[in-house]
């Protein structure tokens, strides 16, 4: 795995913006972590069907590369405010090695990519305390 991973939340970034910050830091992938990325709602942030369109086409030209694992998403997210924390990292301690694997697949360096801008009340900032515990990796939030 990657000695480091960055998180990043698009939540009041303009897309400029989501990029800029991207390539400073040397993001070759960004790892979509939403559970529902397809959701209109999004606006350019969507998962579109046409890599042409959507997040694809926001990082696209500048070499980042989009991958979307719906796995690594919070599953409990509908459960409120912070009632969903427990639960996900109950789910990582019992299925990490699996929910992980693809993202291990991956080249990077990579960010995790979610809705939320503060890390904190975000599920990456849990998923990336788990791979910091489990896989060794050094994580950075990008702020």
């Amino acid at each position: 795995m990657h000695l480091t991973i960055w998180t990043i939340g698009y939540g009041g970034r303009a897309p400029n913006e989501l990029v800029e910050l991207l390539t400073k830091h040397g993001v070759e992938t960004v790892v979509d972590v939403r559970l529902r990325p397809e959701r209109a709602a999004m606006g350019v942030y969507v998962k579109a069907s046409n890599p042409e369109r959507g997040i694809q086409r926001v990082l696209s030209p500048h070499g980042i590369r989009y991958v979307s694992l719906v796995e690594l998403g919070n599953v409990f997210v509908d459960l409120g405010d912070e009632a969903w924390r427990e639960p996900y990292r109950q789910l990582l301690e019992h299925a990490g090695d699996l929910l992980v694997r693809r993202l291990e697949t991956l080249d990077g360096p990579c960010a995790l990519l979610c809705a939320e801008r503060d890390p904190e009340r975000c599920h990456r900032a849990e998923l990336g305390s788990w791979l910091a515990r489990h896989r060794g990796v050094t994580v950075e939030h990008l702020r």
